[in-house]
Order: structure tokens, then C-alpha cells, then sequence
């Protein structure tokens, strides 16, 4: 079971039966987090929030005065982040970027280019020279890492065999074209190199420590200076135990180490799912519950169409179940009898589970659930239209109550 902040618990109990499934989130949590993780990061660190785990215009907003910038991996991304928070520094990422979205991202002033291969450096500096408008790229690497650092990664993105960045044997050859003048509209700025997401922080500080040195090699083997180098995000949420947290200070620590040993260099990082999981509650209604083969299940309003999290990482959602004395029904409200009960949708699927064996005893139809760790990759990756069941709620909560443009309707 997953502690409620007071907020969300008032909020989700007041909320008639027929505005759930709702997703609430806690933005006084949120901004208290981010400091959090702010504070422990050193000067010469950068916060860049990974725009895809949650781009709700209010989440981007909330975590602006802690952020130096956010990372986009679309064109949609793109416009959508630049009219959310306008002005504020972008990261253009991913491994598939279209002519269009070069285009534009080149038009709205896109701060850094992730460049992931040779084909897209040439189509990079050809739009640049066009629009006679300067590039600073960083080259995303897809670098091998020597340890264990990432044995225990949840998804791998480099390290191995995969679709991202360049592979190590081009790097060499890029700088030249980056460093010779051929490309005068782009400026080498440093190396990106996200390899993995689920890290604790030891790992992080060990593949952080694997792509400076491999960065500073370049740099020296070409006698160029970079300024800035990448090293990714994905930092562990543990969706088992969501009380154990990232250690932020061990990492701060760690990266001011590591910043202190190469004083001529700027680090970056781009967490996404850690800065936004723990803000955001799936909230919802039990309908029924039914006794099968000895087992006991509550279907719940909603499913894994509006938080596919569950079904996407295989896991159990955490929750909290908030008892709703009231029956409205002249006939016997349905309720487990078993200490244990799973919690699935509505979907005519057996895929759509969201939490197994639940320590829920007396488990009633009209009680409410609150699924934790929703804040990030929850909403925005789920398949929403599938059987076309009503769309979720999105209420935004202010430290006191719902801010000015809460509850707002997804």
C-alpha cells in the first residue's frame, strides 16, 4: 500500500462517483521534490526534464524555476513544450528526427541538437545552411561500458546492440566533418549518451564516470575542447518498493566529484519518470467484486487503456484504498472475503490488470483506489481509445487545494 498525501486523499474522496476515474496530481509535492532534487545537484550540473514522462502543460510549468531546460524527442513534443513554457532552453532528442522537425526546431531556436547518426548530421547542417542559423549539437553515443553498471538497467537504450546514437567507431569521423569545416552552421558542443533507465544512483555515478572519460578521449585525441557532456537520465523508480527513492545526495555528491576533476566541463542530466512518478495518483471506483476458482477480483472504473504502467513494466501498481461507508443499492454490496484481491479494469481483456494479490480485506463495491506512481509514463503512453470507454479526469492540486485551472477535464 502507497501513504496518500492529504491532498489527493481529501480530493479523491470528494469527487462524485461519475467524474472517476480521474488522474490528481500534487503539484506543492511536485515542486518540493524537484527542489529536493535541485539542491542536491552541484553548480556545474544541469537539470533538464525528459518532456515524454509527462507533458501536461501544468507538471512542465510546476517544475520550471528547478529546471535549466527540457529534453523533446518529437516534433509534437517540440511546439507543445515551446507554447507550455515558452523561452525556456530545449533539448531536441531521439532516433528518428524528420526533415520537418529538424526544420522546425531550427526555426523555434532549439538550444541543443542530439545528433544520433551520420545520415542526420548531413540532414542537420543542410537545413542550418538553408536557414543560415548556427546548430550546437551534442553526438549521442551509444557507448559500451566495461563494469556491471548495467545489469540491473529495467531498459537498455546503448551498452549494446540498439537503434540509439552513433555507434563508438563513427564518433571519430563526425568530429572530423565537425571540426575541419565542412559543416560551418554546426558547432560541436559535447556527447550525449543515455544507455539505460531503472539505475540506482551508484550505477548512474558508474556510467556517468565511463562516458566522461570516454568524452574527454575524444576531445583529446582531436585537440578540441567540449564543453558539455550528457549523461542521460533513468533514474531508478521502484515500482515494488516505491518508499525507496533514488539517492539524489549520493548522486549530487558523486557528479560534484566528478565536476571537480574536470573543471572546463558542464554535465547534464535529463530525468523524467524521477522527477514526476511520485506526484501523480490514478484515481478510481471499485464497481464490483467477484469470487473466481478461489480467487477474488474488484474491477475497478477505467483500466490499463487510461494507466498501461502496470501492464507495460509488468509489475504491480501500488495503491491506497479509501473506504466509502455509503451504499446507494437496496440489494447486498458485493465485498472480498479473502485478505487478498486483484484489481483489474474494465477492459474484455485478462491482460488488464493492475494490481495482483492486494492486502485489501473487505474490499467493497463503491470503494475508492488510488493508484500511486502515476505521475510519469502513466497517462500519456496508454492505448486510450481502445473500446472506447470515457476518457480519465485531470485535476492539478495547489499546496491547500486545486489550483486556478483544476480540475480541468482530459
Amino acid at each position: 500500500m502507497t501513504v496518500l498525501t492529504p491532498a489527493v486523499r481529501d480530493h479523491v474522496l470528494s469527487l462524485p462517483a461519475d467524474e472517476l476515474p480521474a488522474y490528481v496530481y500534487d503539484l506543492a509535492a511536485l515542486r518540493e521534490h524537484a527542489a529536493a532534487v535541485r539542491a542536491a545537484l552541484p553548480e556545474r550540473v544541469e537539470l533538464y526534464y525528459a518532456a515524454k514522462a509527462n507533458p501536461e502543460p501544468e507538471i512542465l510549468a510546476a517544475l520550471g524555476r528547478y529546471v535549466d531546460g527540457y529534453e523533446v524527442s518529437s516534433g509534437g513534443e517540440l511546439a507543445h513544450v515551446r507554447k507550455a513554457v515558452p523561452g525556456r532552453p530545449l533539448a531536441f532528442g531521439g532516433p528518428g528526427k524528420t526533415p520537418a522537425e529538424i526544420a522546425s526546431a531550427l526555426e523555434l531556436g532549439v538550444e541543443r541538437f542530439h545528433v544520433e547518426s551520420v545520415h542526420e548530421l548531413h540532414v542537420l547542417a543542410e537545413l542550418a545552411r538553408r536557414a543560415d542559423a548556427k546548430a550546437g549539437l551534442l553526438l549521442r553515443v551509444n557507448l559500451a561500458v566495461s563494469d556491471d553498471s548495467l545489469v540491473d538497467s529495467s531498459l537498455a537504450m546503448g551498452g549494446r546492440p540498439t537503434p540509439f546514437g552513433l555507434d563508438p567507431t563513427d564518433a571519430d569521423a563526425v568530429v572530423r566533418l565537425l571540426t575541419d569545416g565542412t559543416y560551418p552552421h554546426l558547432e560541436l558542443r559535447g556527447v550525449h549518451a543515455h544507455l539505460a533507465s531503472g539505475l540506482r544512483a551508484p550505477e548512474q555515478l558508474a556510467v556517468a564516470g565511463s562516458i566522461v572519460t570516454w568524452a574527454t578521449g575524444l576531445a583529446a585525441r582531436h585537440r578540441v575542447r567540449l564543453a558539455e557532456v550528457n549523461v542521460g537520465g533513468g533514474m531508478t523508480v521502484d515500482y515494488a518498493a516505491p518508499g525507496l527513492r533514488f539517492d539524489w545526495a549520493a548522486y549530487g555528491a558523486g557528479l560534484s566529484r566528478l565536476t571537480a576533476a574536470h573543471p572546463d566541463l558542464t554535465l547534464r542530466i535529463e530525468p523524467g519518470r524521477a522527477m514526476a512518478a511520485y506526484c501523480g495518483w490514478y484515481a478510481t471506483e471499485v464497481l464490483d467484486v467477484k469470487h473466481s476458482h478461489g480467487e477474488e477480483f474488484a474491477v475497478v472504473r477505467g483500466g490499463t487503456h487510461h494507466l498501461r504502467t502496470p501492464a507495460t513494466k509488468g509489475h504491480d501498481q501500488p495503491c491506497s484504498i479509501l473506504p466509502v461507508d455509503t451504499w446507494p443499492h437496496p440489494w447486498p454490496r458485493p465485498a472480498a472475503q479473502q485478505d487478498r484481491v486483484t484489481l483489474t479494469g474494465q477492459l474484455c481483456t485478462p491482460k488488464d490488470l493492475l494490481a495482483r494479490g492486494v492486502p485489501a480485506p473487505r474490499l467493497r463495491a463503491g470503494d475508492r483506489v488510488a493508484f500511486a506512481l502515476a505521475g510519469a509514463y502513466a497517462w500519456n503512453i496508454s492505448h486510450h481509445d481502445f473500446l472506447m470507454h470515457p476518457r480519465p479526469g485531470f485535476h492539478f492540486l495547489a499546496r491547500g487545494g486545486p489550483g486556478p485551472h483544476a480540475p480541468t477535464a482530459g
